[in-house]
């Protein structure tokens, strides 16, 4: 049985996905959840990338330029607000969001 290219990277990506779901459910340090976050982020840019090639448009690429920009901006300002959390508690959980409340 012979599998695809296009197959082997949308099962790629729904793995990379769920891994990154369950990364979020289950951690509780915020650099651990941005890490998932960051990976469900690239199992979308994947899943961009791959529907770009099928249809022959660049549309999907430019959107997952745009997309990995967001992402980048997103890991900084939760690694700002960690790092800003950690500074006054020797513990940093994400199930404490009353820290952050201004």
């Amino acid at each position: 049985m012979t599998f695809s290219p296009e197959l082997v990277a949308v099962f790629t990506a729904c793995f990379m996905f769920a891994c990154g779901c369950a990364g979020v459910v289950m951690r509780r340090n915020p650099v651990a959840v941005l890490m998932s976050v960051e990976l469900m982020i690239n199992a979308s840019i994947l899943a961009l990338i791959l529907g770009s090639r099928i249809h022959a448009v660049a549309d999907g690429q430019s959107a997952a330029l745009l997309v990995l920009v967001f992402g980048a901006a997103e890991a900084v300002v939760g690694l700002a607000l960690a790092l800003a959390v950690f500074r006054n508690r020797a513990r940093v959980d994400v199930d404490e969001p009353q820290e952050i409340q201004g």
